[in-house]
């Protein structure tokens, strides 16, 4: 078989004729003819090179594949790890990992002492990131969050300059601890860091190192002195996760943790650099024409006034979830589907994300709440009612 030498960079390839103008050197440039090229060091060369750029494509693909497999056994660590201190609360802990590798904020609802504060920091020791804790109190300022500027004196010119302080916002994980416990000014001090993943003060803009995730919690119980999240920013977290009650045999191993010595400690299992990796592998997981379709049809039937809303809907519902859920059960859906092992995502990962994405995006209307029907129940109607059938497509089009 001829060997080929690239012209411009000089690596040699064994190709057949018929190859000639149409394989290209790993430089870019397209190799056009045999050149000759003495020793048998630079034929195995040329036979591995060419072996390479023919098998480009697929080499790709087997990267993919194998980095499946990577995350998949990294989310089983990180499972393992952090079921050594959290007792149960096995689909928070799933959803929880599903935002990580969605990139998405999570805002965890339940009373108190259902360790909600101790998952998450538990979770950032697992992933190897900082963490920092913010106690929303009513009397928290924006720049208790951001940061805020500072005049100090200029050793070298003597002069005052002003110097920015960090706020505990800059962390990969912040925990905004009763985040409906602050008025609405102090809330909307996390709206850019949450979308723009950066801080403006005083008219300067201070990146936020990646990756960055707001994990808050709010409690259900008391309601006075609090402030109820406005919806821009509710439409912000990708999930909204409830956090009940142990079951019998779990509230009986919680007991028995808690009241005797432990030196567990959790391990790294992924770094912030790998996390990121990770997540670019998410985004390239393939999703199917009717996929979108069914994710569409869920979005789309939960606003009233769309015409192709169920009588429930326009029964129950006072207004709809906007294009942002359409995006997050998508991205939802491709970080459950590779975190479970699997190489494209289908309708099921769709509808297995589809409360925790759908519940804080619609609002029940007066008669809804008089017959005790809420959001959730109002998105297990929907899927119930919306066929996971690849005619889908065709009909939604219709």
């Amino acid at each position: 078989m001829p060997i080929v030498k690239c012209n411009d960079c000089g690596r040699s390839y064994n190709l057949k004729p018929e190859q000639y103008g149409r394989v290209k050197c790993k430089c870019g440039s397209i190799l056009t003819g045999p050149q000759a090229v003495e020793g048998a060091a630079a034929s195995a060369s040329a036979s591995a090179s060419a072996s390479d750029d023919a098998a480009g494509s697929g080499e790709s693909a087997e990267s993919d594949l194998e980095a499946v497999k990577n995350l998949k056994a990294a989310y089983d660590s990180m499972r393992e790890e952090t079921s050594q201190i959290i007792v149960g609360q096995d689909k928070v802990v799933e959803e929880l990992l599903i935002a990580v590798f969605a990139k998405g904020h999570c805002l965890l609802e339940g009373v108190p002492g259902l360790a909600k504060t101790l998952l998450i920091s538990t979770l950032a020791k697992a992933l190897d990131l900082s963490f920092k804790r913010i106690q929303f109190t009513p009397d928290l300022m924006p720049s208790d969050i951001t940061g805020t500027e500072v005049i100090q004196d200029d050793k070298a010119t003597g002069e005052r300059v002003f110097r920015f302080i960090k706020g505990p916002i800059f962390a990969n994980i912040v925990l905004a601890d009763e985040i409906n416990r602050t008025p609405p000014k102090t809330q909307a001090a996390l709206l850019e860091a949450m979308q723009e993943k950066s801080v403006t003060v005083a008219g300067q803009q201070h990146k936020l190192s990646p990756p960055f995730f707001v994990l808050a919690t709010q409690n259900p119980l008391e309601q006075e002195g609090t402030y109820p999240l406005p919806e821009a920013q509710l439409d912000r977290f990708l999930f909204k996760i409830f956090v009940n009650y142990p079951s019998d045999e779990e509230e009986l191993e919680i007991m028995k943790r808690v009241t005797t010595p432990s030196k567990v400690q959790v391990k790294a299992v992924v770094t912030g650099e790998q996390i990121m990796k990770l997540q670019e592998i998410v985004m390239r997981v393939p999703v199917a024409d009717h996929v979108f379709h069914y994710a569409k049809k869920i979005v789309r039937s939960t606003r009233p006034a769309m015409g192709e809303a169920p009588d429930f809907i326009k029964n129950w519902i006072s207004w709809g979830a906007g294009p942002r859920a359409s995006l997050n059960l998508i991205l939802a859906g491709k970080a459950r589907a590779i975190l479970h092992g699997n190489f494209h995502v289908s309708c099921e990962d769709i509808a297995a994300v589809a409360p925790s994405v759908m519940r804080h995006r619609i609002a029940c209307n007066f008669t809804a709440q008089a017959e005790g029907i809420t959001t959730d129940k109002v998105v297990e109607k929907l899927i119930e009612t919306i066929p996971m059938t690849q005619k889908l497509g065709a009909e939604a089009a219709d």
